[in-house]
């Protein structure tokens, strides 16, 4: 969850394949007759004939030709090109299996506490198998060749669990984090959508690079503060739990947060570069994957701060 290749995955194609639609040939290269130039497409409204029939359009009656003209153009839909419409619905579909599946696991995990200890034997397994789960699945995801539907359903099956599980916990253990937490994400969300339409907050190659260098590294050390945790280092809490925790903390949320202004331009780029209209469960997946993410920053700060 501290990084995110997929959108990595899109750019690259999109420049590499996609870059050319909506721009005319170069200077002194025709495109073939009967069909448009290569890597771009057909213009609008107008009617593309089979390659080696030049002539089609001299069988067809005025009347025809007319009417063939007079269509309206297509649009992206018709085309099967990618628009943010396309991009709002899967993101909100797969948020919806997300949280349904998180309220299911909580609902399951609360059923399991044990009147004695107050413990939820079954909450740590389901946490452990989403986190690690989603966190494998989300890069066989990103390098598969073909954008897979039942994987990325799949992945924010296990986010749900996740979420479901951790939130519950810490929940009986910090009672209020979890509306804090919700709140934090859903405003930071909407700031960072504002932040970065209004230029506010730029998205550059340059800084697509720092921030992948810095999602990884941190995504190397959450893995050790895992590891760490288990040892019993800093009360359960590994590295957090000294006294840098709530400062490593918020450089988690501010990463997440970047994260979401990474996502929009590269939604934004793939829109505009006319990729594929599969691609738009990939960018869902993306986007998904970073709030959740987002969200636990912020459920782990606040826990922290009351903690304190």
């Amino acid at each position: 969850m501290a990084t995110n290749p997929v959108f990595n995955r899109i750019d690259k194609e999109a420049q590499q394949q996609y870059a050319g639609f909506n721009q005319a040939p170069q200077q002194g290269q025709a495109a073939p007759q009967g069909q448009p130039h290569q890597g771009y497409p057909a213009p609008q409204g107008q009617p593309q004939m089979p390659m080696g029939y030049p002539g089609a359009s001299e069988s067809m009656s005025p009347e025809q030709l007319e009417q063939m003209y007079r269509q309206a153009p297509a649009g992206p839909a018709q085309t099967g090109r990618l628009t943010l419409d396309d991009v709002v619905m899967k993101s909100l579909a797969l948020f919806a299996v997300v949280v349904a599946v998180a309220a299911g696991t909580w609902f399951f995990v609360s059923g399991t506490v044990d009147p004695d200890t107050g413990q939820a034997p079954l909450a740590m397994p389901i946490w452990l198998l989403g986190m690690f789960g989603s966190l494998g699945l989300s890069f066989v995801i990103a390098f598969q060749k073909k954008v897979n539907v039942p994987l990325i359903v799949g992945h924010a099956v296990l986010q749900g669990g996740f979420i479901g599980a951790v939130s519950f916990t810490f929940e009986r253990a910090y009672p209020g984090v979890v509306t804090s937490a919700v709140v934090a994400t859903l405003g930071t969300f909407v700031g960072m959508f504002i932040a970065w339409k209004v230029g506010f907050i730029k998205v550059t190659s340059k800084s697509r690079r720092i921030f992948g260098m810095m999602a990884m590294g941190y995504l190397v050390f959450l893995l050790i503060n895992i590891g760490a945790s288990f040892l019993g280092f800093g009360d359960g809490w590994g590295i957090y739990g000294g006294p840098l925790g709530i400062v490593i903390s918020l450089l988690g949320v501010a990463l997440a947060s970047y994260s979401l202004a990474v996502d929009f331009d590269s939604i934004d780029r793939g829109v505009q570069a006319g990729a594929p209209e599969k691609y738009s469960w990939l960018m869902g997946h993306g986007l998904v994957a970073s709030l959740v993410w987002l969200y636990i920053e912020f459920l782990r700060l606040f826990a922290i701060l009351q903690r304190n």
